[in-house]
């Protein structure tokens, strides 16, 4: 006991050393031995742009909007095993599987075995086949995921009266796959039948944004939409009730006002704007400014009356500077020149294809107009002459 203590003693008495003590404390370490030790480099974050931008090649702007919705992906395992299926399933890369992320991204994040095969089967119990489905996948959106995705298609079918209509209307409204079949479609479906529209006869003859849009709008908004289709004095059973109601459902009562008052101060009666009403709805979607350009044109120009163009309201929805000018300077210069051996409207003109017009003036007028002519007619229309109807060079 007594050598214990001068032991101790003689230790605590002892200068301090240098180097530690054996035994007691470790050796030093390099400083950069201890760092690679105690703090190890952590991996790399997934960059869910630049996999979009890369992988599934989306374009940045694209994938700016798309990784929003993917701020909980981690890791390219289970995309990467999307992509293998979607590849396996027939879409094209870069394109087609671009277009299916760009629609939904969430399909990164699907199930492959539980969520999109289980999909497949449900499609191909239908009588689709793969490829079909693989052009069907990037329409649908997000409602490809859905349980009721089959139900749906299967409604829709003979509705539309073929697969190849469906995509076409999908294309315009990618609501359809989504809409609620109780609540929204069927009770569109039997009120657009009372109103005379058979819903199969529009999609195959107008399919149109507009028309396809009526069948997924809210029963009452399409209710008061044929409403103010009546109160125009366009009739229920009428040819053209379908084209005015695709147009007029989604244009508010002030803004079919403010086109009948701008057509009332170019000079227009309201019986005139109920005949353009009815014969091209479409002129109700035109700019003011366009309405407006073209109607001085055609009376101050061409010399028509109001009343005429109301008779032939699809005059209002030619392009003035690529059509209706072109067209009255070429019409001209040919009576001018007495060239004309047949007494043609202006609106016979300017309805005409651009075919049909080129092959007219071709045969008929513009092969007697000298090489120089034709240039000096260029100045005089400030518009270069289609190529077509210039003589070939020899």
């Amino acid at each position: 006991m007594i050598r214990l203590r001068e032991r101790i003693l003689s230790l605590l008495l002892q200068p301090a050393s240098p180097r530690p003590i054996a035994g007691i404390f470790p050796p030093p370490c390099p400083l950069r031995r201890l760092l690679s030790t105690t703090a190890p480099v952590s991996p790399k974050p997934f960059a869910v742009d630049e996999y979009l931008v890369a992988t599934c090649g989306l374009t940045r702007a694209q994938a700016a909007k798309a990784s929003e919705k993917l701020s909980n992906l981690r890791s390219p395992s289970n995309p990467d095993a999307v992509l293998a299926f979607l590849s396996d399933l027939g879409l094209s890369r870069p394109d087609g599987i671009a277009a299916a992320v760009a629609a939904d991204p969430r399909l990164l994040c699907a199930d492959v075995g539980s969520s999109l095969a289980r999909r497949v089967d449900e499609l191909g119990g239908l009588g689709l086949s793969r490829s079909q489905i693989a052009r069907l996948l990037p329409l649908a959106g997000r409602c490809f995921r859905s349980s009721s995705l089959a139900t749906r298609l299967a409604f829709w079918h003979p509705v539309f009266g073929s697969f190849e209509n469906i995509l076409k209307a999908l294309k315009m409204n990618a609501a359809l796959l989504g809409s609620d079949l109780d609540k929204v479609a069927k009770p569109n479906l039997a009120f657009l039948a009372q109103c005379g529209i058979n819903a199969s006869d529009v999609t195959r003859t107008t399919l149109s944004l507009y028309s396809c849009r009526l069948f997924t709008v809210n029963p009452r908004f399409l209710q008061d939409a044929v409403a103010r289709v009546e109160e125009l004095g366009v009739a229920r059973g009428w040819r053209t009730f379908h084209r005015v109601l695709s147009t007029v459902a989604f244009l508010s009562r002030e803004t079919i006002a403010s086109k009948m008052q701008l057509l009332d101060d170019l000079g227009f009666s309201q019986d005139d704007f109920l005949v353009i009403v009815r014969r091209a709805p479409q002129v109700l979607r035109l700019s003011d400014g366009r309405i407006r350009r073209s109607v001085e044109f055609l009376i101050r120009d061409v010399g028509l009356e109001q009343s005429y163009i109301a008779q032939r309201p699809t005059l209002l929805a030619y392009s003035l500077e690529r059509r209706l000018l072109p067209r009255h300077c070429l019409l001209k210069v040919l009576k001018a020149k007495g060239l004309l051996n047949c007494d043609l409207s202006y609106y016979c003109i300017a309805a005409m294809s651009e075919e049909k017009f080129v092959q007219s003036c071709h045969s008929s007028h513009i092969m007697c107009l000298p090489e120089v002519d034709l240039m000096v007619l260029e100045v005089e229309l400030e518009l270069p002459l289609p190529d077509t109807l210039l003589p070939a060079a020899a």
